[in-house]
């Protein structure tokens, strides 16, 4: 006997619609704007996924009427029932997925900012320069998103490429869309600098995290260690002059970060306790997951050439994600912030695995 297809139970949603309904209909709710914005979101997604078993509802309706006609003894009435059961079948089966992909309940981190931070890894000042093409890619994204974005840090290699670099991206959806960048991106290219044209491979790590708020993580002054100092590399010859640089350590759990990009110091420490309090949510949330490093660590691994989770081939003008078995062509135009298909693809490959977990049967 054939296994009857999963049929999930949105009871529990509906009923929290109708309570979601009644206080967003409450002017006192938007008193508090991150709670309505919370309180918004789930709004949304509960009436997606009330909206989909709506549809999928009259579907099987239509279906079960129809398998009961045909049935009939009327030969017209019949033909009619089969051809309608012939389009509905594929349509309550589009509809169910559908469903169970609206169900998937959203990572609370997609509504936050998203920090990403890209670090030039194996292969000398040619990945410093693909790093700092990372950088350009996801900045040009952001910008045809309509994200707002602010870079908070920022380190030159000798020939002007990037060792490492925190943006902050601000919009809805970026920590979705983005969280799946994290990991060694592999370059193989012929260096301007390789007079024999012969092709490196070179890499750059990405590591996506959160944004943390401030209530989140709360900072003790005396856990702090704090030193400025004269910016160096690229920035102007005011940055040079004055002790605008800031370096901040946390004293319990050894985390350092460095921020020189602005002339104000005052600017640069408040990046600075940006990046920090997003590195320490990560580092308690790993914890908590009992992993034997931080999430950022996990993500970009050792920076090692064979730790890639995609390849940009120049000779061959295409770029391979490696988890989802996905070549695209045109790497300038991705490199321009083009970045769509790889995003969305893995974005619905990772949808689609979280679906099948929630519905799998139990062992």
């Amino acid at each position: 006997m054939a296994e009857k297809p999963l049929r999930p139970d949105i009871s529990s949603l509906r009923r929290r619609l109708t309570e979601l309904e009644a206080i967003m209909a409450d002017p006192a709710t938007f008193g508090d704007n991150r709670k309505a914005a919370a309180l918004g979101a789930e709004l949304r997604f509960t009436s997606k996924a009330v909206k989909a078993d709506d549809t999928l509802n009259r579907l099987e309706k239509e279906l079960a009427e129809s398998e009961v006609l045909a049935n009939e003894s009327d030969p017209e009435i019949r033909r009619m029932a089969e051809d309608e059961i012939k389009r509905l079948t594929p349509e309550v089966e589009k509809a169910r997925e559908q469903l169970v992909r609206a169900i998937v309940p959203p990572n609370p981190d997609d509504s936050r900012n998203a920090l990403i931070e890209i670090r030039a890894g194996t292969g000398g000042e040619e990945a410093s320069l693909f790093a700092s093409e990372l950088l350009r890619a996801y900045t040009r994204f952001a910008e045809k998103k309509g994200w707002k974005h602010e870079l908070l840090s920022l380190s030159h290699s000798d020939l002007g490429g990037v060792r490492e670099a925190v943006l902050l991206v601000e919009g809805e959806g970026a920590t979705a869309l983005l969280r799946h960048e994290a990991g060694v991106h592999r370059v193989q290219r012929v260096p301007a600098t390789e007079a024999s044209g012969r092709v490196h491979t070179s890499a750059a790590t990405v590591a996506v995290l959160p944004e943390a708020e401030e209530a989140e993580v709360v900072l003790k002054p005396e856990d702090l260690e704090m030193s400025v100092a004269r910016a160096s590399g690229a920035g102007g010859q005011h940055v040079n002059k004055t002790e605008s640089a800031v370096q901040i350590i946390h004293k319990p759990t050894g985390l350092m970060v460095y921020c020189a990009d602005e002339r104000s110091q005052l600017r640069n420490r408040q990046k600075a306790l940006r990046v920090l309090r997003s590195r320490l949510l990560d580092l308690t949330r790993s914890k908590e997951r009992e992993a034997r490093a931080d999430a950022r660590k996990t993500m970009i691994g050792s920076g090692d050439r064979s730790e890639r989770i995609r390849t940009y081939n120049f000779p061959q003008n295409r770029i391979t994600d490696h988890r989802i078995d996905r070549t695209v062509h045109g790497i300038e135009q991705v490199l321009e912030g083009d970045l769509d298909e790889l995003v969305d693809a893995l974005y619905e490959a990772d949808l689609r695995s979280r679906a099948e977990a929630i519905t799998r049967p139990s062992a």
